[in-house]
């Protein structure tokens, strides 16, 4: 992790971009694949240090920043996917009771209350399972669905209907109900499962988690059916009427309805009581019939709950406490570079296996070249190592660092395609300078292109795309629309009938006029990921456009200016377009499948884009709680006054603030007025 204190601006611009994206990719690992490549407690260790360093930099906060996203976006499986009523979110993670201490007094901050006002909190297990919401209508079980991205699942009703856990109907229910839990296998049936897989030859499971995923998420329900899973509630979604007043009490009704709840929720009046419950499921961890990894608290009172809201990914009012990670000790057997899809080599750390908390392990990622060399790590080396819940662990320390042994020295050419590897000034990670011509980043900016969340290409997979590279028919993004002139020669192929070749080219010639912001995520430019490319098209409504201003004298003022943007994003853009060969390509693509112009879908209201200024002492509510309540209306809450702001709400003691405002005639009104816009709006 870095040193947050011993950053300057750039060097904590370039970390939290590359923060932005190990997240996001270790997110779809983890949701989507059911394959992470590291430990929970080193993916929340990443997540810590980027908080860390936006509460440090705040002005280098960024549009892609985890802190914003809910999840990841769920992968084609085979399986439809549904859009939540209700997003599904995560919960921030605290590892040490002072960080559980701060959370209550923050809470008592937001809701300005008396520091020994009581805040009651529930407390639970925090399961290793797979999340899943299941909707009830008028007491029928109609869908159930995976959490996916947090806003869009896939369905899974099908597969639920064979976990015996589940009810089909429940009694007594509001109209509408979407009960929300983790699918899990218990330990002994995890461990009967592996043992007969093993007896058939077939795939032998690395942890209840991932087995319980992947069983789940099987188009065949007889294969879930055969599968011991179980379920355990622990929150709801959408409901058309209130089901108790108290978390506790709502959790109690559900558990009523015949849907299983923890034996070991609680309701707890202090944060000591919380730390005691923590305490005690610690202890009896290893005694569960299944597998946790912390525990949840959530503040009791329901009404406090929803003046609590959430941030970007995560309620205000829940947090998980997570335990601490398990370690064993193994050699470090060989180091393997993998190259990316932006050209970036990663070292990944070969382990002789060792079991870790009943877990074979034998693979770990190594970062970058400085971790290897802060670890002093060589071929042959005794490490220690840790995880918490996950197949990959996290190296953290070095038993052999003194003993005499050969040093790694990282490779300073692409191990794929032999071009010169170096990193960036500021930067740590190393890249192949190759581009396209480099097969593994050819590949993986082309899969990057067609993926779901950028072109979303149908039918133009991994395999297929393998298969045309090799073919010699795709060099680059507009070779895809020129597969059309190979249609005589792709039917009849191994795989390939007439058919399946004109869905495909169908599913090509349907992304003509694509949206812009898409297209311009699927492009790769480093830095613009697709919270951005929104951003930049909101901006310059064209991806040709945006090409004129990156070219422009004053393009890094002017990219920069954009909502979202910082220096480091505006320079990656100027350095994307002006790159010749980048340039080619795009005429090619404009040429053959130009995206339409871009139109925001976003719910219009009257405040929507505008900015709003709260200076002075607010009385009836907290200044976050205030700028909570301008960003669920569209606004932005700035911190400071300027010609481009729209409002100001002044309250008692407001000072040179409400003076500009005054001098620059911008409107200015009182608490009771922002409460009545709140209200109506």
């Amino acid at each position: 992790m870095s040193e947050v204190g011993n950053l300057g601006e750039a060097e904590a611009a370039n970390r939290l971009m590359r923060l932005a994206k190990d997240i996001a990719r270790h997110d779809k690992l983890y949701h989507d694949r059911d394959a992470p490549e590291i430990t929970d407690a080193e993916y929340d260790a990443l997540v810590r240090e980027n908080r860390a360093l936006e509460e440090a930099f705040p002005h280098l906060v960024r549009a892609d920043s985890p802190s914003k996203r809910l999840g990841a976006v769920p992968v084609a499986s085979g399986l439809a996917k549904v859009t939540h009523a209700r997003p599904m979110l995560s919960l921030e993670n605290a590892f040490s009771a002072d960080e559980v201490t701060e959370f209550v007094a923050r809470i008592r901050r937001f809701l300005s209350l008396a520091p020994d006002t009581e805040v009651a909190l529930t407390g639970e297990p925090k399961i290793d399972g797979l999340s899943c919401s299941l909707r009830y209508e008028n007491g029928q079980l109609v869908l159930a669905a995976t959490r996916g991205d947090g806003a869009v699942g896939e369905d899974v009703t099908a597969n639920v209907r064979t976990i015996s856990d589940i009810p089909q109907e429940i009694a007594a229910a509001p109209a509408v109900l979407e009960v929300r839990g983790e699918v899990y296998m218990a330990k002994s049936d995890f461990a009967a499962l592996n043992e007969r897989q093993e007896a058939a030859g077939s795939k032998i499971f690395a942890n209840p988690r991932n087995a319980a995923a992947g069983s789940l998420r099987q188009k065949d329900p007889a294969v879930t059916s055969a599968r011991p899973l179980r379920f355990l509630a622990h929150g709801w979604g959408e409901a058309s009427e209130p089901l108790a007043g108290t978390q506790y009490e709502a959790m109690k009704r559900i558990a009523g309805f015949g849907i299983p709840v923890s034996d070991l929720l609680v309701r707890t009046a202090t944060v000591e009581d919380a730390l005691a419950h923590y305490d005690r499921i610690e202890h009896e961890r290893a005694e569960l019939p299944f597998d946790i990894d912390g525990v949840v608290y959530k503040v009791d009172r329901l009404d406090l709950q929803e003046r609590l809201g959430f941030v970007a990914r995560a309620p205000r009012w829940g947090l998980a406490h997570k335990f601490p990670a398990e370690k064993a000790e193994t050699t470090l057997e060989a180091i393997d570079i993998q190259v990316g899809r932006t050209g970036k080599l990663t070292p990944v750390g070969r382990l002789t296996p060792v079991g870790v908390g009943g877990v074979i392990v034998q693979n770990v990622t190594l970062h970058n070249r400085d971790e290897i060399a802060r670890l002093g790590l060589r071929v042959g080396d005794r490490v220690r190592i840790q995880r918490a819940g996950d197949v990959i662990p996290q190296v953290i320390e070095n038993l052999t660092r003194d003993t005499l042994r050969a040093s790694y020295d990282f490779p300073d050419h692409c191990p794929m395609c032999g071009s010169e590897a170096v990193a960036e000034e500021g930067e740590v990670d190393v890249r192949c300078t190759g581009g396209l011509i480099c097969p593994a980043q050819r590949l993986e900016r082309l899969k990057h292109f067609v993926s779901r969340g950028a072109m979303d290409i149908d039918g133009l997979g991994e395999k297929s795309l393998v298969e045309f590279l090799e073919l010699g028919w795709l060099k680059g993004p507009a070779d895809i629309w020129r597969l059309k002139d190979h249609r005589g020669q792709l039917i009849g192929r191994e795989g390939w009938k007439e058919k399946s070749v004109d869905n495909l080219l169908a599913a090509i010639e349907s992304r003509k006029g694509f949206d812009p912001a898409r297209f311009l995520f699927g492009l790769g430019i480093r830095h613009v990921g697709a919270v951005t490319a929104k951003d930049l098209m909101r901006a310059f409504g064209s991806v040709e456009e945006l090409e004129r201003v990156a070219r422009s004298d004053d393009a890094i003022a002017e990219l920069s200016a954009v909502e979202g943007v910082g220096g480091v994003v505006a320079e990656a853009i100027v350095d994307f377009f002006h790159e010749t060969h980048n340039r080619e390509e795009l005429a090619e693509l404009f040429e053959l499948a130009r995206p339409a112009t871009f139109v925001s879908n976003a719910r219009e209201t009257e405040w929507t884009g505008k900015t709003i200024v709260f200076t002075g002492s607010l009385e009836t509510m907290s200044r976050d709680e205030a700028k909570a309540q301008a960003e669920r209306l569209g606004a932005r809450a700035a911190g400071s006054v300027s010609a481009k702001t729209d409002l100001v709400v002044a309250g008692p003691g407001a000072g040179s603030k409400l003076k500009k405002a005054e001098e620059l005639g911008i409107r200015v009104i009182g608490e009771a007025d922002w409460a009545k816009i709140v209200a109506e709006a």
